[in-house]
């Protein structure tokens, strides 16, 4: 039944794909009665259950249907189905695939005997909760007796020769002989000892109860011959499907001739399922799994001892990610005309941060999805620090973690992705538009979900952890994603100091149960130091995390050698340069030393600031395209003379000037690498403080997670569309009086059509005697739907009234109201 479509009584319901052929009545299913079809069973749920099957599948909710009927309809379309199936756990699904294979409709006793044999007590225990859970998701109906897989899920699970089941089963007898000749099926009733029919049908019915006799069927293949057996032992748990020749052998010849093996192509034979069924005692599974698998703990640590690893770490991570953006800061990588990072550049930067290229994804993506790093948006674009990054940096270090590691467990970006390639065989990049899996943040919190539930300071066996992901998840392709994904998480969760040890940390804890975890992880971290200790190889110290101005200064001066409890800064010209081409002078940078280290300055410390302070500046770069100009001609030859300056095409001028064809930038980068120390000069001839302002893109948002399928609708939503469809449910289901006589026919179980004078007579009926109508309105965007209003005012060709569907006060224009009719009087 389409959205637009005005109907009648529940006989309607037909239409839905799951109706049986009898009609359901208007006042819905008598108590103790089995539903006859989907649109009853749901109507007979309260709306905590229509709330908690919403919640479930929140696709259904894209609109919100119009009453019952439409939310049973869109339950069994394709799409919507395999959603559903695909959330659900093994033993739900090989319940379902049972019931693919099953009689429909099912007695519970026969399902029970497909997953159990009569012998495993566990899936016999398990059964009970599986049934519940297919019908809470709308995948399953009807009483104890009447089990009816909904139709679509039958399709989609039941096997066929294109698409083999799970279960391992064929088709029917029935199935494989839809295409057989008559005088063949009776070949076959004939070798199998029963008597002829006039007909097809009767044949294979009675061949099908042949084969789902267990005494008539095994005293059959007690005359088999052995070779036989061993033919059926082959098929019997699948594939069913085997090879022949034109001239089989004796056994296989055998088989077919009675029919226990049929023709499926002409060089191929196929096991009937009720034949397979017998073969097995009665199972659809050769393997259950009722239990969700344990996850046990492996190694188990002193909670302490798992919370300061975590911790160390929880300390790297934010410094890491800091170091990667201000990289960024002044002239950051380009990006890609497809979007993301381009290898060479994710080279450098692993460089800077000496890690993997692997790991520098991991930073740059975490970053990203944070918030603090993102594309400036120019003509051409570049890679920048965002406006909430000098926000975050001056944060305290528990609440910088607690930022990152909130925004990680949210996000769809999966950086071990990269340098893999897309189904168009293109590498994915580094912060490039493919990276989302809509997947990951449901298996990273399930990852700690299972983490938490060992006890404190216990890590879990990685493969029993992704045995039990399986369980839950063990649709084909899903589940794959979701192991991979799930062995990310392991991986980065460490990392990120979310766990230590492999065990969940007291602030990962508070992280996954929402709670923030600052305060936390706070006491676990040390306390940032004022001071540095020099030494006399032209090295520094850092006995803990730097507070921030000293920080920031001494990663100017220095250059970063090694990382851990303790950082090693290394002073080298290049460095020293690099102070004083921010503005620094040689005074400012020995007060500096002397104020911040517990050790006195090394003399060759302070012979090395004087001695490129002296040289700094000497040479000095202008744009013309660009010059070079010294008071000291002598060097300026010196200059010319060197091979390396070839490239940058230099030519005296005057004495003590020479043009070059390069850029001020890239003739200041080559005189450097020749050994000398220029400076930057303005357009006036002062020296230009080199140090640029820090690049900010305009302000951007965080990028919002991918959602996998619908968003779960809040409490709110959820309510409302329940009380809609209640209401819809109404309009559609109100019994009204028959029209009279000189009213139009109309469909039977439709509105009646009635003219714009007999609407406005009956409207201002109801109104003056208080009663209530069924109308159907067409509203401005050509949406019908059918209402059931109390009319107190009619005027101006609106009519005003309680809106029983609505459960409100509404005006309607006549025009738009397709039809009226009185209801009947036991619904007024």
């Amino acid at each position: 039944m389409g959205t637009g479509r005005l109907t009648g009584r529940r006989d309607q319901e037909a239409t839905v794909p799951e109706a049986s052929t009898a009609a359901g009545s208007a006042g819905g299913s008598p108590a103790g009665s089995s539903p006859r079809s989907l649109a009853e069973a749901l109507r007979a749920r309260d709306d905590a259950a229509l709330a908690a099957l919403l919640r479930a599948r929140p696709d259904l909710l894209g609109p919100v249907p119009g009453d019952v009927t439409q939310l049973a309809t869109r339950a069994g379309t394709r799409a919507s189905v395999v959603r559903a199936l695909d959330r659900l756990d093994r033993f739900a699904l090989q319940t379902a695939e049972a019931l693919a294979v099953g009689p429909d409709p099912c007695p519970y006793p026969v399902l029970e005997g497909l997953l159990t044999g009569g012998e495993d007590e566990r899936a016999r225990a398990a059964l009970p909760e599986a049934v519940a859970t297919l019908r809470d998701q709308a995948l399953l109906w009807g009483d104890e007796d009447r089990l009816r897989l909904v139709r679509t899920a039958r399709e989609l699970l039941a096997p066929s020769a294109s698409r083999p089941s799970p279960t391992g089963l064929g088709p029917t007898v029935a199935e494989a002989t839809a295409g057989m000749s008559p005088t063949r099926v009776q070949e076959i009733v004939a070798a199998v000892g029963l008597p002829a029919t006039h007909d097809p049908v009767s044949a294979v019915t009675a061949l099908t109860g042949l084969f789902t006799d267990p005494e008539r069927m095994s005293a059959l293949l007690d005359e088999a011959p052995a070779e036989a057996h061993q033919v059926l032992g082959r098929l019997v748990w699948g594939p069913p499907y085997g090879e022949v020749t034109p001239n089989p052998t004796p056994p296989v010849r055998w088989l077919r001739d009675r029919g226990l093996l049929l023709p499926a192509t002409a060089r191929t034979v196929v096991l009937p399922r009720e034949v397979a069924l017998h073969l097995r005692g009665g199972l659809a599974h050769r393997d259950t799994a009722p239990v969700a698998p344990p996850v046990p703990a492996l190694r188990e640590h002193r909670p302490q001892l798992v919370d300061a690893n975590a911790a160390g770490q929880a300390l790297a991570a934010p410094a890491t990610v800091e170091e990667l953006v201000k990289s960024w800061e002044h002239a950051g990588p380009p990006v890609l005309r497809a979007g993301g990072l381009s290898v060479r550049d994710l080279k450098r930067t692993a460089a800077l941060l000496d890690t993997t290229e692997q790991q520098a994804a991991f930073w740059a993506e975490l970053a990203y999805a944070a918030g603090l790093l993102a594309g400036d948006g120019e003509a051409d674009e570049r890679y920048a620090p965002t406006p909430a990054f000098d926000d975050w940096v001056e944060l305290p270090p528990a609440e910088r973690w607690s930022h990152l590691a909130t925004a990680w467990l949210a996000a769809t970006r999966t950086a071990p992705l990269v340098g893999e390639q897309d189904t168009k065989g293109r590498t994915l990049s580094a912060l490039g538009p493919e990276l989302d899996r809509s997947a990951a943040p449901e298996v990273r919190r399930r990852v700690l979900e299972l983490l938490g539930e060992l006890p404190e300071g216990a890590s879990p066996d990685p493969e029993a952890l992704l045995a039990r992901l399986a369980w839950e998840r063990p649709v084909r392709g899903a589940s794959d994603l979701r192991a991979r994904l799930a062995r990310w998480t392991l991986a980065e969760a460490e990392v990120l100091g979310v766990t230590g040890r492999g065990a969940l940390s007291g602030p990962g804890r508070a992280l996954l149960e929402g709670r923030d975890p600052a305060p936390l992880l706070a006491p676990l971290l040390p306390d940032p130091v004022d001071h540095v200790l020099l030494q006399a190889d032209l090295t520094a110290v850092a006995p803990g995390p730097l507070r921030r101005p000293l920080g920031d200064t001494l990663a100017v001066l220095a250059d970063v050698e090694s990382k851990g409890g303790a950082t090693v800064y290394r002073f080298t010209p290049g460095s020293v340069r690099r102070a004083l081409d921010a503005g620094h002078a040689a005074a400012d940078l020995h007060a500096f030393l002397k104020e911040h280290s517990r050790t006195p300055v090394p003399q060759p410390l302070a012979y090395l600031i004087d001695d490129v302070a002296r040289r700094h500046g000497h040479l000095r770069v202008g744009a013309a395209s660009s010059y070079v100009r010294c008071d000291d001609d002598a060097m300026l030859g010196e200059i010319l003379a060197d091979k390396r300056s070839a490239g940058l095409g230099l030519r005296r001028l005057a004495p003590t000037v020479l043009a070059a064809q390069a850029d001020p930038t890239a003739l200041l980068e080559g005189l450097r690498a020749m050994g000398y120390a220029p400076a930057a000069e303005s357009r006036t001839g002062d020296v230009l403080v080199a140090r640029a302002d820090a690049h900010r893109t305009p302000a951007r948002s965080a990028p919002v997670p991918v959602p996998e399928g619908p968003p779960v609708p809040d409490a709110t939503l959820l309510a409302a569309a329940v009380r809609a469809i209640r209401a819809g449910d109404v309009a559609a289901t109100a019994v009204r009086k028959e029209p009279a006589a000189t009213s139009p026919a109309g469909v039977p179980g439709e509105l009646p059509r009635t003219s714009a004078a007999e609407t406005l007579a009956t409207v201002q009926a109801a109104a003056l005697t208080g009663s209530a109508v069924w109308i159907g309105y067409v509203n401005a965007e050509g949406s019908a739907s059918q209402r059931v209003i109390a009319p107190v005012r009619v005027e101006g060709g609106f009519v005003t009234g309680y809106d029983h569907t609505a459960d409100e006060v509404r005006t309607y224009a006549l025009h738009r109201i397709t039809g009226v009719a009185e209801l009947a009087d036991d619904q007024v």
